[in-house]
Order: structure tokens, then sequence, then C-alpha cells
């Protein structure tokens, strides 16, 4: 799969997406990297790490967040984008679920386009994203935890959003899946569909694990944010046994670390 002007194994490798939130108010990180400066350092400090793509994204997406206007989102995002791009030979993500800010990042170097809604927010978003040539990240994700049988509707959810990327034009090479840690799920459905992550695979996309200190390791360990570390490296090695291709996280020096440990021990 080519990311910009990288090319990425899609089988038998896992590679880190970096996050960088230009946003006051994310649930980590909010207010640290929301001015240039520090934003460019911190991908200055990511690459140095090993990060091989990063993922800007200009509206927190937190339990309780505040909804920012396509306009402060672009004015958020365009501008590190465009200087992430005029000094660094990386791959970029954008994570927004809404078209025209789709359309203003792209213009400003976006290379992939990670909607947190799988195509289902934004009618127009898709085509944004067929239209440029570029790959999607497409996420599971619902309004509330209502299922009646939850991997079979994942699967099913995950369908739909596949049906609108592949009806819009957009190639099987150029999709990719994420299951949705975080979103639309109890803390029981969250474990569950990191445990049974492989069943994704019957679609034959590559997979995008983003647990990095979410809630629900919170809960597991009873830790606060900034004491999550070790939980996500756990769900980072899980994730690399169950044969995802991306893990989206914070820290990249320690995943890295744990991925190339883990990559020595099951490819022995």
């Amino acid at each position: 799969m080519k990311i910009g002007t990288k090319e990425f194994d899609m089988k038998g490798k896992t590679y880190v997406m970096g996050i960088l939130n230009v946003t006051p108010d994310s649930f980590s990180d909010g207010g640290k990297f929301n001015q240039m400066d520090a934003a460019l350092f911190h991908v200055e400090e990511m690459i140095r790490e090993g990060m091989d793509v990063v993922d800007v994204g200009g509206e927190s997406t937190r339990p309780g967040y505040a909804a920012v206007s396509e306009e402060e989102e672009i004015n958020r995002v365009t501008p590190v984008i465009e200087q992430i791009k005029a000094r660094f030979d990386i791959p970029v993500s954008l994570d927004t679920c809404k078209s025209r800010v789709a359309s203003a990042g792209i213009a400003a170097g976006a290379d992939l386009i990670n909607d947190i809604w799988g195509f289902k927010n934004d009618g127009n978003l898709a085509k944004v994203v067929a239209d440029a040539g570029i790959p999607c990240i497409l996420m599971h994700n619902r309004k509330t935890p209502d299922y009646t049988d939850y991997m079979q509707n994942v699967l099913e959810d995950l369908a739909e959003s596949v049906q609108t990327a592949r009806l819009s034009g957009i190639a099987d090479e150029r999709i990719l899946l994420d299951p949705g840690i975080g979103f639309g799920k109890t803390y029981e459905n969250n474990l569950e569909i990191i445990n049974k992550l492989e069943i994704l695979h019957s679609f034959g996309y590559p997979l995008v694990l983003g647990a990095s200190r979410k809630s629900f390791i919170g809960t597991a360990l009873d830790l606060p944010v900034s004491e999550r570390l070790e939980g996500t490296l756990v769900t980072t090695v899980i994730a690399v046994m169950k044969g995802a291709m991306f893990v989206r996280v914070h820290d990249v020096k320690e995943n890295i670390r744990v991925i190339k440990m883990t990559e020595a021990i099951i490819n022995k």
C-alpha cells in the first residue's frame, strides 16, 4: 500500500502512526501541540523515534467533546499539514469526518483521511477521498452501544462503510479498517473486539488499532491518562500478534520497541 511517497508492506509488519492533536481539549494531550513550533518539534521527535505516519487531528473526539466549526478545524490543521510536508519526508494522515476539512487538508498535502465515522457522518467525504485517489481509514462507530449481536453487528456496520467507499470509487488497495476502540462501545465491548481482532481480517483489508491511553485501559488498571503506557503496550502486542498493519499511538519510542520485540518472537 502506498501512502504519500512511502510503500507499506500489507502483511507481516506492523507500523506506527503517531498522534498529533492540534487541539486545546484532546483527552490526553490537549493544548500541548496546538502551537506551530510545539507541533513541529513533536513531529520531529516522533520521526526520530521511528514513526511511520503522522496522524493530525483538529477536533477532539473524546467523550463529551465540544464540536468545532469546519472553518476552525481547517484553520487548525491546514497550516500544520503544510509545514510538516515542507519540512519532513513523512506521510500525513488527517483525522476528520468532514468533507470540507478533508478537501482543505488534501490541498495542504494530506496523504490519507482517517474518518472516525466510516463515511457515515458526511455524505460527500467518500467522493472527496475517491477524487483525490488517496487511502482512507474507515473506523467502526455508533452513537450508542445498542448491539443485538456485538461482533456480527460490528462486521455489518463496517461492511456498510466499505460498500460506501467502493461505490464512491475508492479502490480496495486504498481501504484500511479500524475497530473503533472507545467509540460507541462499552468497556466489555472494547476488550472483546481487541481479543477477537482477527475476525476483521475477513474483509481482506489492513487493520488499524487505536487504543493508546484510552479510558478502557484506565478502567482495567484504575489509572489516569498519564499512567496508561503499559496498558497501551499490551494492546500493541496483541495488535502485532493478530496481524494489524498500524497502531495509532501517543508514545512512539516505547511502542516501536514493543513491536520489534513481538515481531522478533513471532517471526522466529
